[in-house]
């Protein structure tokens, strides 16, 4: 903690993701500043759009005044006219003059300089918080502990098992998560069915699946918050609940479908439905489960995430499943590089192949 008391802090960065180190230098600087401004410089070249990073830091620090902005000049500090270009942007998005710089890193010194302000290094080397943006991309996994619920719940991917009535969705949704170390959602639907009016005699009513979709969603979110690995399992889906709309209404739900095309999840588990009928009192009949299952088979097949069904016992799915699982996961959490830390003629081509 500086001793000095400061009017208006700066910190810069690209919160790629926003994790431990940076919230530590972010409130380090908003204990030390009247105010402090937080500006996200992000590249074109990464994967995670500058509003979502944007959002984390506005959830996790309140107070701190922050100005997200895409800059796809190269980074280079051995460049004098790098850092002009650099400096004329970071100071174009300043609101009023700063009179402190907070970094953990060296270049904060030269960026101080030239914005005519005090240099505040904080946790040189890393040692109160060894983590750095670089490390946490290379293995999310690994440094999940270090992230903040808001980007916990953007980075993991979602792993939807579904299928037909007593297929085993559930049985295999919570062996999956139990597998892989995470916790995992249940059906909603199949919680309202008993509650609505009328339970599972009247018929069912069109904005009834909007009610469905609307807590199925909300149960992710606040689910997606509290995993302790970077995946969360979902037994069912909005797709799902398209489906079983159409089944129950008549016909087919475009607003519901048009939902489910924004909120695919890395991979979909379709349950094999060559396994005993099991009647609990809430399902239709084995007589519309054959159809149901070409129905989401057809489904699956029309839609780009990838699908696999699977059959047998339980530990028999869970090990058809899990190359699948592990290949999706890789897909899902996969950072591209950002520019900075290349070569200046790398990332000048990157942006040549990019189209700028």
């Amino acid at each position: 903690m500086p001793e000095r008391r400061f009017h208006h802090g700066l910190i810069v960065g690209k919160f790629y993701p926003l994790q431990a180190g940076h919230s530590h230098l972010i409130r380090t600087a908003l204990r030390a500043c009247d105010r402090v401004t937080v500006e996200l410089i992000g590249s074109s070249v990464e994967s995670v759009a500058v509003a979502t990073r944007e959002q984390w830091i506005r959830e996790e620090h309140p107070t701190a005044h922050v100005v997200a902005f895409v800059d796809d000049t190269p980074v280079d500090f051995a460049s004098e006219t790098a850092w002009d270009a650099h400096t004329a942007v970071i100071a174009g998005a300043l609101d009023a003059p700063v009179d402190a710089v907070f970094t953990s890193d060296a270049y904060g010194e030269e960026l101080a300089k030239r914005l005519h302000a005090a240099w505040v290094q904080v946790d040189p080397g890393r040692v109160r918080n060894p983590v750095s943006g670089t490390a946490v991309r290379a293995d999310l996994a690994a440094h999940w502990h270090e992230l903040a619920p808001a980007v916990r719940a953007s980075l993991a991917a979602r792993i939807v098992v579904l299928g037909a009535e007593s297929t085993g969705s559930t049985t295999l949704a919570a062996a999956l998560a139990d597998e892989l170390g995470t916790h995992w959602v249940p059906e909603y639907g199949r919680e309202l069915s008993v509650t609505r009016a009328g339970g599972l005699a009247a018929p069912w009513r069109s904005d009834e699946f909007d009610l469905i979709v609307d807590r199925q969603i909300a149960m992710e979110d606040a689910a997606l918050r509290r995993v302790p690995a970077p995946v969360l399992v979902c037994d069912t889906d909005v797709l799902a609940t398209a489906l079983w709309h159409e089944r129950y209404v008549g016909a087919p739900a475009p607003r519901i479908l048009s939902r489910a095309a924004g909120h695919r999840p890395a991979l979909y588990v379709l349950t094999g439905d060559e396994i005993p009928f099991v009647q609990d009192g809430t399902r239709d009949g084995e007589h519309i489960r054959a159809h149901m299952q070409a129905r989401f088979r057809a489904a699956l097949e029309g839609q780009p995430v990838p699908w696999l069904e699977v059959r047998g016992d339980v530990a028999t799915r869970v090990r058809e499943a899990l190359p699948a699982v592990h290949d999706a996961l890789a897909r899902a959490l996969a950072f591209t590089a950002p520019l900075e830390g290349r070569p200046l003629e790398e990332q000048l081509a990157l942006q040549r192949r990019a189209g700028r």
